[in-house]
């Protein structure tokens, strides 16, 4: 959520926070609030893509501090789009700001927009290093502050909605937690940190009942908005609020002042909402209508901060083993373990209960389409798989009103006419009229009926970017081919669930099967950019792509306890392979070069992670039949921007490779690989292209890969390198 200007408000009064040594604790953590933090703070690249392995390492070294101050840390995360739509006008307004940003960025100037994997890193890299995990249905606050205030423990954050709830364990600034600065002996480590209660700030300002600061949160205008008669309202507080002694405060008061010394004159927020009633409801209604309204209005919004139940998060972190709360409505036991585990994304939630998603902006090319336009036919996958059902129920009424006009027809056939001679039930393409749907946000939720009334488009709204505005899209779910049932999706086969990601993606099977399980996925979705790009991507950004990838590799090889991995092929010289990633790493883009960011260079990027990300989205949906890619290894933007300008330099890929066995095979397979990842004729990939494609597609071929020549066979691949598998992955072991 967030109070506007609470936060400087209280880091300018120093006496609200007070210094501490913090260690020996549980400490619930505001995951987004983390990631967003470290990524920004830390100066981590944002124009050319993210550098994913740098935040990994960034979040390692967090969890190693807490670890060695004896801090707990429980990690909750935001999931879908609040269902009472309350905060959608603001998500929209700063998904707008995004998109400025990120064209601001593309530019060389300033602005702030996180790279669309970092979340996706975020959560495997806690899972990895074991680390308490939940991801909430919704909007995660008020849950994170029922269970500190449980547990009795403190909140990790930087959201200023947390200087509004009433927490005895406290809240931790992230701005003041300097956990890269660890203190103590070492076995009495602590993290010098700034605590905050409400108690400090209600002593301040003589408020004797702390369940009268979410009316300041309130009125002063959170992220789910003020009545529309706030302005007016804190006008007339403004007047009325009584002035203390000058030492405290300024002549000129704050907002926020005003309204903390106005709320100190009452006892609890009964009074006080009576004496807003009171103010609002002079002159207006007879002082009758407008008084409810508004009174019922503040009070609701209220409700956001009390946090006296019981969390529903406690027993899921005790060893739960169903998802706090129910689960997601709509979503089968299995899907919802899986989305409160944070593994499923909260595009796949947000489609299903809100028909509903916003597409994250990438820093681009603002001329040409998204780049999420390469990746639509799988997100038209996914929404199918979430809406079958409602296809289905949907076709059954057609079906059912069909047989309803017959019968008043008195039985006529297709042939027939109805009524002064009109044609019905046939050629002429005749409407069908369809019941209202209930319950379902957005009128992108309407089915629409084709001309002969056969078929029944299920639509999801998308909000992305037209050239530097937000435009909302209608796009069509679209069954995959094989058929699925999202109630019945856990006892689908795996190779079932299989055959349907790669049909989406448009690839062979066998030319993944040599491949480490972690590798397949990127291979496949590299394959499908290759086809779907817009335009299309170079031979020389396909090396780079892949040659990051090969740096990925090295760096997993290179890790502490990745020596098992050395040990099981030790002819290899790994002195050498060593010697490759150092020359890959020395070509990164550095920070503070004057060089611009070449803009179709970085929309090729960006297209392919628009791609991955939504193949993961569709890979998490179907209860990952294949392993998700360590997408921290897999993609680092400074290297395979640095890459490409060496290639463009008329030198050869393989000239970076020399002397390194592993990783010369590893280049030349994946690049073979992905050159090959066709799609039968058959598949779903070859009929959307035979049909044209989709939006965006002005004068696109057939299928021509001009620019790659002449198929290459995959018989000339070898899998030494899987000898390089994590242990107990094979080929066959799906």
């Amino acid at each position: 959520m967030g109070v506007h200007g609470l936060t400087t408000f209280v880091e300018r009064h120093r006496d609200f926070l007070q210094d501490v040594k913090f260690r020996d604790s549980r400490l619930v953590i505001d995951g987004c609030s983390l990631y967003y933090c470290l990524y920004f703070n830390s100066g981590l690249d944002q124009r050319h893509g993210g550098d994913y392995d740098a935040f990994a390492c960034l979040l390692t070294q967090f969890l190693s501090a807490l670890a060695a101050c004896n801090i707990e840390p429980y990690v909750v995360l935001d999931g879908g789009i609040d269902p009472s739509d309350k905060k959608f006008p603001t998500l929209r307004q700063r998904l707008q700001s995004k998109i400025k940003e990120a064209d601001s960025l593309s530019h060389g100037r300033s602005g702030s927009v996180l790279p669309i994997l970092t979340r996706h890193v975020f959560i495997q890299v806690l899972i990895q290093e074991g680390v308490h995990l939940v991801q909430c249905p919704a909007e995660a606050d008020r849950e994170i502050a029922c269970l500190a205030r449980q547990w009795n423990c403190p909140v990790l954050t930087n959201d200023s909605d947390f200087y509004i709830f009433h927490l005895p364990g406290g809240y931790l600034p992230l701005n003041f937690f300097q956990w890269t600065n660890l203190n103590g002996k070492a076995s009495h480590r602590y993290i010098s940190a700034r605590f905050y209660t409400t108690n400090r700030l209600c002593h301040w300002f003589g408020i004797t009942n702390h369940e009268l600061l979410p009316l300041c949160a309130v009125l002063t205008g959170n992220d789910y908005g003020a009545p529309k008669d706030g302005e007016t309202l804190l006008a007339l507080l403004d007047l009325r609020a009584p002035r203390r002694g000058s030492g405290r405060v300024k002549d000129s008061f704050s907002r926020i002042e005003s309204l903390l010394f106005w709320l100190s004159t009452f006892s609890n927020p009964a009074e006080a909402l009576e004496e807003v009633s009171r103010l609002m409801g002079e002159g207006r209604d007879g002082g009758g209508r407008g008084k409810r309204r508004l009174s019922f209005q503040l009070n609701a919004a209220m409700q956001e901060y009390h946090n006296t139940q019981q969390s529903s998060l406690a027993p899921w972190f005790s060893g739960g083993k169903a998802a706090p709360g129910g689960g997601i409505s709509g979503l089968p036991e299995c899907l919802s373990l899986a989305a409160a585990q944070g593994l499923l994304t909260p595009l796949v939630v947000d489609a299903l209960v809100m028909r509903r998603v916003l597409l994250i902006p990438q820093v681009e090319n603002s001329k040409l389409a998204s780049s999420h336009c390469s990746a639509r036919t799988i997100r038209q996958a996914v929404y199918g798989i979430l809406l079958q059902r409602v296809q289905d129920v949907q076709a059954q009424d057609i079906r059912a009103q069909e047989n309803i006009s017959q019968d008043a027809r008195g039985g006529r056939g297709r042939g027939g006419r109805g009524v002064g001679g009109g044609q019905v039930g046939g050629g002429w393409g005749q409407g069908i009229i369809l019941p209202k749907q209930q319950g379902v946000h957005g009128a992108a939720c309407a089915a629409t009926v084709q001309a002969q009334g056969c078929g029944v488009p299920i639509c999801v709204e998308e909000y992305d970017r037209m050239d530097l505005n937000l435009k909302k899209n209608q796009e069509e779910a679209r069954p995959p081919r094989t058929p699925l049932r999202l109630d019945t999706l856990s006892q689908a086969p795996v190779a079932v669930r299989l055959g349907v990601l790669l049909d989406v993606l448009g690839v062979k099977e066998s030319a993944l099967v040599p491949f480490p399980l972690h590798l397949r996925l990127a291979v496949a979705v590299t394959g499908f950019w290759l086809r779907e790009a817009i335009p299309t991507p170079s031979q020389l950004q396909l090396q780079a792509l892949v040659l990051g990838m090969v740096y990925g590799e090295l760096s997993l090889n290179m890790q502490p306890g990745a020596s098992h991995c050395q040990h099981a092929v030790p002819q290899l010289n790994w002195a050498a392979e060593r010697k490759v990633w150092a020359g890959l790493d020395q070509l990164r883009v550095r920070p503070g070069e004057r060089r611009g960011l070449d803009l179709g260079v970085a929309h090729g990027f960006c297209q392919w992670q628009a791609c991955l990300w939504s193949a993961l989205c569709l890979n998490q949906l179907l209860l990952l039949p294949l392993p998700e890619p360590l997408l921290a290894w897999l993609f680092s933007g400074t290297l395979v921007h640095g890459l490409l300008r060496y290639l463009k330099g008329g030198r050869a890929a393989e000239s970076l490779l020399v002397g390194g066995s592993l990783s010369r095979q590893l280049y030349s397979s994946l690049l073979d690989a992905v050159r090959n990842c066709k799609p039968h004729p058959s598949s779903s990939t070859a009929g959307r292209r035979k049909r044209g494609g989709g939006r965006g597609r002005r004068g696109r071929g057939g299928g021509g890969r001009g620019a790659w020549g002449a198929d290459r066979g995959t018989g000339e691949m070898t899998n030494k390198f899987a000898l390089l598998m994590s242990k107990g992955e094979s080929y066959h072991d799906y």
